[in-house]
């Protein structure tokens, strides 16, 4: 078993940590590959061989680096592309979806909002697998019970979909303890990529493992229901603060608007 991360951003395009330092600090966390799923648009054909050159650089028999690219299309959705680094001239999602898999990656739409769970459920042209849980867009405590039931729901289409475990890394202090153990005989991109299209891998998040159908007990779902619950009702009350700070910012002097700054 080889332990990675999928999702994650470097300064390629808007993640704050560059591949050395992203390569030091998951092999200190006990990594043998990241999955890189920089933002396409930042990238001109040039650059996509640059990325390209120093994965394969800072790649050895210990660790792995696998260049990918996440792709904006309409709607506001983004689409991974799992070993894909080919740069599209289309944002719809089914046309990014259909040129991924012809590249020979893996397509997984990215943290979906819930607000067009029926949009994708229309797809004449589905994905390979869902992010089912995104620890920058869900939180780190839970993810949300409504997208396993999207995946649950397109499975009846197309039953060998998967549900993918993704950090979603950007930032040097974010949450970055949800992993993916894939089952493979070598650390190989070939290798990995082809046991994440199989479903040979689970995440892992503490002592929870997560498959990779992403059929969860019932237990995990209704607690996963609560803390989701409860974070969404601290996060209402971090915006309603973070904006009463704002506001009072105009009305108070320099030295107490910098102690509330501490304070919130």
């Amino acid at each position: 078993m080889f332990k990675g991360a999928i999702h994650v951003h470097s300064t390629y395009s808007d993640g704050e940590l560059s591949l050395p330092e992203l390569r030091k600090g998951f092999l200190s966390a006990g990594c043998a590959f990241v999955v890189l799923t920089d933002h396409a648009e930042c990238f001109d054909p040039p650059e996509v061989q640059m990325y390209i050159h120093e994965c394969e650089l800072l790649s050895d028999d210990h660790f792995l680096f696998i260049p990918s690219l996440e792709y904006e299309c309409e709607q506001r959705m983004h689409i991974l592309g799992l070993g894909a680094v080919q740069l599209l001239q289309t944002d719809d999602p089914e046309e990014v979806i259909a040129a991924i898999e012809r590249e020979g990656g893996i397509s997984v739409i990215a943290h979906p909002p819930d607000v067009i769970f029926d949009h994708i459920a229309d797809f004449l042209v589905l994905p390979d697998g869902i992010e089912t849980w995104n620890t920058k867009y869900d939180g780190g405590y839970a993810a949300r019970p409504a997208t396993f039931r999207l995946l649950n729901r397109l499975q009846k289409r197309k039953p060998g979909m998967h549900g993918f475990y993704g950090q979603d890394l950007h930032w040097r202090k974010q949450c970055r303890d949800l992993f993916t153990m894939v089952d493979c005989g070598r650390l190989t991109s070939t290798h990995i990529l082809s046991a994440l299209r199989r479903g040979d891998y689970y995440g892992v998040k503490g002592h929870l493992k997560l498959p990779s159908d992403g059929q969860l007990p019932s237990d995990l779902v209704e607690r996963f229901e609560v803390l989701q619950q409860h974070s969404g009702r601290m996060r209402r009350i971090g915006r309603r603060v973070t904006s009463l700070v704002k506001r009072l910012a105009f009305l108070i002097p320099f030295s107490p608007r910098s102690a509330m700054r501490r304070l919130f």
